[in-house]
Order: C-alpha cells, then sequence, then structure tokens
C-alpha cells in the first residue's frame, strides 16, 4: 500500500513539473511575440492555451524567469546587440552523464527553461538552482554534443 501512495505522489510530482517547465516555455513564447501589460492577460492567454494557472504562479513564473515590465509591457531583458541577457554561463563536464553551468545568481532556472525549450536530443533532464544547473546527459558523447550546442546558446 505504501509503495502505491509514493508511486503516486512520484508521478503527480513528475507531472507538475513537466508542465510548470512547458507553461514557462509557453510563458517566454508569449512574453516574445506579443506585447502583454498585465498578469491577468498572461494568465488568460496561457488559459486559452490549456494551462491551469492563476495570478500567483504567473507572479511566479515571472520572476524565475527574469521578465520584468519595460515601458508597461513585460519584456525578456535584452542586450544592446540582442543577445540574450541570460548567458555567459560556464560549463564543467562531471564524470560521463552530467553537466554542471554556472551563471549568474537568480537565472538558472531562466536559462534550465530556454535549454528545455531547445529540446537537445542528447539531454535527459535538468536541474536548476540558484547559479548552478545540473544537466543530464546519455553517455559521454552526448555530454560533449550536448555542451557544445549549450555553449552555442549563451556564449
Amino acid at each position: 500500500m505504501q509503495l502505491c501512495v509514493v508511486y503516486a505522489l512520484e508521478r503527480a510530482y513528475r507531472a507538475w513539473i513537466m508542465h510548470k517547465k512547458d507553461r514557462q516555455n509557453a510563458l517566454l513564447s508569449l512574453v516574445d511575440s506579443v506585447s502583454i501589460a498585465s498578469q491577468g492577460e498572461l494568465a488568460s492567454r496561457l488559459l486559452d492555451q490549456g494551462f491551469s494557472v492563476t495570478q500567483a504562479s504567473v507572479s511566479r513564473d515571472l520572476d524565475e524567469l527574469g521578465i520584468v515590465k519595460l515601458n508597461g509591457h513585460y519584456a525578456i531583458p535584452r542586450k544592446s546587440g540582442g543577445e540574450s541577457e541570460l548567458g555567459p554561463i560556464m560549463l564543467d563536464m562531471a564524470g560521463h552523464n552530467l553537466i554542471v553551468g554556472r551563471c549568474a545568481s537568480g537565472l538558472a532556472s531562466a536559462i534550465t527553461v530556454k535549454i528545455d525549450g531547445a529540446r537537445i536530443p542528447e539531454i535527459v533532464g535538468t536541474i536548476a538552482g540558484d547559479d548552478t544547473i545540473f544537466i543530464a546527459v546519455k553517455d559521454a558523447e552526448s555530454q560533449e554534443a550536448a555542451s557544445r550546442k549549450i555553449a552555442e546558446m549563451f556564449n
């Protein structure tokens, strides 16, 4: 009986994490493509896309992703050259199946969402802290390929 409860909780947690990443990817896409002035409007557009959200969850996502309000509308911060302010990140290899990324404080979640959105086939999964990202890959060959692709995205 206990094993069934643990299994059900684990599945629910995984579904919640995947839902959150998908929702945050959709939020990034909306902010990047449409002029949006309020969290209510963002929530409404996400609801239209099938995501179950509240204004509070949108607010947390905006904070985690580093999205700011400029001239009355939400925007992803950009450098003058059009490059995202999310990079650069420092990448280190750990063993044969892990890449560790280090970035500016508070940006790891936003960077992880961007990495997940790129759907790099060599990546099995990601975990974000405050300034550190763990990127799990299939094997040593995948580690090199994924590292190269990530470096191209941010550096």
